[in-house]
C-alpha cells in the first residue's frame, strides 16, 4: 500500500523563463533577473519535501493548483526538475562536492534546492542551455540566501559548466542507480537480479501516466474514444497488464472528465491488477482488509454484483470516512442506474506506510455523462459495511465467513519510486524486518474471517523478498499462534493473475517490464 502528480515531463522545449534568460554579457557574468515561475514552483515543493516530509507529489499539486495559468512547457519543466532532482540527489551531490569545499550550502532547504536544480540542468537537461541554467539557479539561491550565496552557486555551477562540457553530460540512468541508498541497491539486487534491480530503479516515464479503472461491463474501446474526443490535448492509451485499464497522461483533473466516479476511477493500472487478482465473482461475501479509501473496494463492489457484497477495514478512521462518504449508497439495479457517481474524498497519498498505493486516484464524481454522451446504464459502487480495526491487536468487530479476503498491507512502497522518489530519503534497512511482521500479522488475523475453503490475497506495493516471497512463506509455515487458522499457497483462479503468476501462486509487477508501479500479490486457501 502506498500519489499522483499533475503534468508530465515537458518536451517543448525550455521552459518560458530558462528560454528567455539573457545571455551573458562582454565580462562573461550573467545579468541577475528574477526566477522563472517552473523553478520557483519546484523549488518550494522540494524545500518541502525535504523540511516538512511532504510527498513530492502532492506538494506539486497544491503548488500547479495555485498556478492555473502555467504553461504546460512550464509545468512539465517544474514536473521534471522536482522528480529529476530527488531521484539523482545522491550523484548530483557528489558531482557538487567536487567544486564547493564545504557543504553548509544545503542547510537551506530553498538554497539547495536551487543549487540542485541547476546542476541537474546542466548535467541531465540539454534543451536548457548552460548560461540559462546557472542564472536561474544563482538567481534563486541568492534571492533565498543573499548575496554570497549567490556567489558561491554562481562559482560552483560555472565550475560544474565547465566539466560536463568537457567531459559530456553523464547518464541519467547511471546517476539514478547511484543515488540510491546503498542498502536499498542491495535489496533490489538479491530481490531481482543485478540488472534487473539497475532497470527498475532507473524506470521511466517519470512521472508514470495517470490509470483509469474502468468499472465491469465498460467497454473500454468506447470510453478511449470518448476520453479523447473530451481531452483532444490528452493522450489516453489501453493499459497492458489491467483489462480494466486507460493509462492516461496530460489528463489534467480526472473530475472534469466524462464519466468520472460512475463509469470509472483513477487507479494505477498495477493496483487494479491486485483488485482483480483476488478473483471475487457475483454473489460473494468479499473484505478489503486494508482499504484505505477505498479504490479497490471499489472495484470489488462492482465484481460481486448481483448479490454479493463488500465489507471494508482500516485502521484509520479518517480514510473509512472518506470512503463511506464515496461509497455509501445501496447499489441501483441494471435497470435503473444512472450515470451519478459517488461523492467523496479526493486523491489516496500520503503515507506509503498506510496508504493505497494508488496514484492519482480519487473517488469524488458528480452527475455524470456516459461515454460519448449516451447515459450508460450501470450499478452503483457499494460498500456494505465499514470496521475501523488495529489487526495487529485483534478482528475488532469484523465478522467471519467471507468468501475472499484482500490483504493489501502496509509495506516500504519501494515498488512506488516512480511517483514517490522521496521514498529513499525516508526508508531503512532496518524498516524491513518490522515491516516483515507487521505484515504477517495483518495479514494472519485477516484470514480469521474468511470462511474454511475461502481466498485471501496477500499484497504490498513492494518487490524487495523480504516483504513479498518471505512474508509469503511465513504465512504458509505453521504458524505458533492460537488464530486456528492454517493459509494454504494456492493457484489464481482469477484469469489476469493466473497469467501473470504463469499458473503459480505469486506474481510480480515490475514498471520495466509490465509498465506499471511494483507489486507483489500472493493466493492462499483459508484453513480452519
Amino acid at each position: 500500500m502506498a500519489d499522483r502528480a499533475k503534468g508530465g515531463r515537458g518536451d517543448g522545449g525550455a521552459a518560458r523563463g530558462d528560454a528567455g534568460a539573457a545571455r551573458p554579457d562582454a565580462g562573461g557574468d550573467p545579468p541577475r533577473q528574477r526566477e522563472s515561475a517552473p523553478r520557483a514552483v519546484a523549488a518550494r515543493v522540494l524545500a518541502r519535501v525535504w523540511g516538512s516530509d511532504a510527498f513530492a507529489s502532492a506538494a506539486l499539486d497544491a503548488e500547479l493548483r495555485r498556478a492555473p495559468a502555467m504553461d504546460p512547457r512550464d509545468v512539465g519543466l517544474a514536473t521534471e526538475l522536482v522528480y529529476g532532482v530527488l531521484r539523482a540527489q545522491g550523484a548530483l551531490e557528489v558531482r557538487i562536492a567536487e567544486f564547493a569545499a564545504k557543504g553548509r550550502w544545503t542547510a537551506d532547504p530553498l538554497v539547495r534546492a536551487h543549487v540542485l536544480m541547476g546542476a541537474y540542468s546542466l548535467c541531465f537537461l540539454d534543451r536548457v542551455p548552460p548560461f540559462a541554467a546557472v542564472s536561474e539557479a544563482v538567481d534563486g539561491a541568492q534571492a533565498a540566501g543573499g548575496p554570497r550565496v549567490g556567489a558561491f552557486a554562481n562559482a560552483v555551477l560555472r565550475k560544474l559548466a565547465t566539466a560536463v562540457e568537457a567531459g559530456g553530460r553523464p547518464p541519467l540512468a547511471g546517476a539514478v542507480v547511484a543515488s540510491a541508498p546503498g542498502w536499498l541497491r542491495g535489496a533490489l539486487r538479491r530481490s531481482l537480479g543485478r540488472a534487473a534491480a539497475e532497470a527498475f530503479l532507473s524506470a521511466g516515464p517519470v512521472p508514470p501516466p495517470t490509470g483509469l479503472c474502468l468499472a465491469p461491463g465498460e467497454d473500454r474501446d468506447a470510453w478511449l474514444e470518448a476520453l479523447r474526443a473530451a481531452a483532444p490535448s490528452a493522450s489516453f492509451e489501453a493499459g497492458r497488464v489491467s483489462p480494466r485499464a486507460i493509462v492516461a497522461r496530460g489528463a489534467g483533473d480526472l473530475r472534469r472528465l466524462p464519466g468520472f466516479g460512475a463509469a470509472w476511477i483513477g487507479q494505477e493500472e498495477g493496483a487494479q491488477a491486485l483488485a482483480l487478482a483476488l478473483g471475487a465473482r457475483p454473489g460473494e461475501r468479499v473484505l478489503d482488509a486494508c482499504a484505505g479509501r477505498g479504490n479497490k473496494s471499489w472495484l470489488l463492489s462492482r465484481a460481486v454484483l448481483p448479490g454479493g457484497a463488500v465489507d471494508a477495514a482500516d485502521l484509520y478512521p479518517a480514510k473509512l470516512s472518506q470512503l463511506r462518504a464515496a461509497l455509501s449508497a445501496p447499489p441501483a439495479s441494471s435497470e435503473s442506474a444512472g450515470a451519478e457517481g459517488a461523492e467523496g474524498a479526493g486523491a489516496e497519498a500520503g503515507d506509503a506506510l498506510a496508504g493505497d498505493a494508488l496514484a492519482g486516484d480519487a473517488l469524488a464524481g458528480g452527475a455524470l455523462a456516459g461515454a460519448g454522451g449516451g447515459g450508460l446504464a450501470r450499478a452503483a459502487a457499494f460498500v456494505r459495511e465499514t470496521y475501523a480495526v488495529d489487526w495487529t491487536v485483534g478482528a475488532g468487530d469484523v465478522p467471519e465467513g467471507y468468501d475472499r479476503v484482500l490483504v493489501d498491507a502496509p509495506c516500504s512502497g519501494v515498488g512506488t519510486l516512480r511517483r514517490r522518489p522521496e521514498i529513499t530519503l525516508r526508508r531503512e534497512a532496518d524498516d524491513l524486518p518490522r515491516l516483515a511482521d507487521l505484515q504477517v500479522a495483518i495479514a494472519r488475523r485477516a484470514a480469521t474471517r474468511a470462511r474454511d475453503g475461502g481466498r485471501l490475497v496477500f499484497a504490498v506495493c513492494s518487490v524487495l523478498r523480504e516483504e513479498c516471497e518471505a512474508v509469503a512463506a511465513r504465512l504458509a509455515a505453521t504458524a505458533e499462534d492460537d488464530l486456528g487458522v492454517r493459509l494454504e499457497p494456492a493457484p489464481f483462479d482469477a484469469e489476469i493473475a493466473r497469467e501473470l503468476a504463469a499458473g503459480s501462486d505469486a506474481f510480480r509487477l515490475l514498471p520495466h517490464v509490465h509498465g506499471t508501479d511494483g507489486y507483489f500479490a500472493a493466493m492462499f486457501v483459508v484453513r480452519r
